[in-house]
């Protein structure tokens, strides 16, 4: 059995940030669960341009505000509390941080291993 707090996942190496975002990866690869699991923030009044080629992602918002838009279409969605939403055919899409910070429980199937950022095309690279 596995047993971790947010908190102590916050306090350690499972926590990546980057001028947009804070990931708390609190399930990785090497736990062998076949997906991974995090708590993101997404920072307030940001963009973040994400392609994932590599994996599949279900977002869940748990708190805050935002909106996601899908490149290809130009469609925007809202996010608040209560909203998720499904990356199932790897959409291009500008994540944007609303008013306040957006709280997300995301989960990716492959799992990731715990370091990755995105690259310059919003991608994460597959271990």
């Amino acid at each position: 059995m596995i047993v971790r707090t947010l908190k102590d996942c916050e306090n350690s190496e499972r926590c990546v940030a980057t001028d947009t975002w804070q990931s708390v990866r609190m399930i990785l690869k090497n736990d062998n669960m076949g997906f991974s699991f995090n708590i993101t923030t997404i920072f307030a009044n940001t963009e973040t341009p994400i392609h994932y080629q590599n994996h599949l992602e279900s977002v869940y918002c748990i708190s805050g505000n935002g909106e996601i838009e899908t490149v290809n279409d130009g469609k925007i969605y809202k996010l608040e509390a209560g909203t998720i939403y499904l990356l199932d055919k790897h959409d291009k899409h500008l994540l944007r941080g609303g008013s306040e910070d957006m709280q997300m429980a995301c989960v990716f199937n492959p799992p990731l291993s715990g370091k990755e950022v995105h690259d310059e095309n919003g991608v994460y690279p597959v271990d």
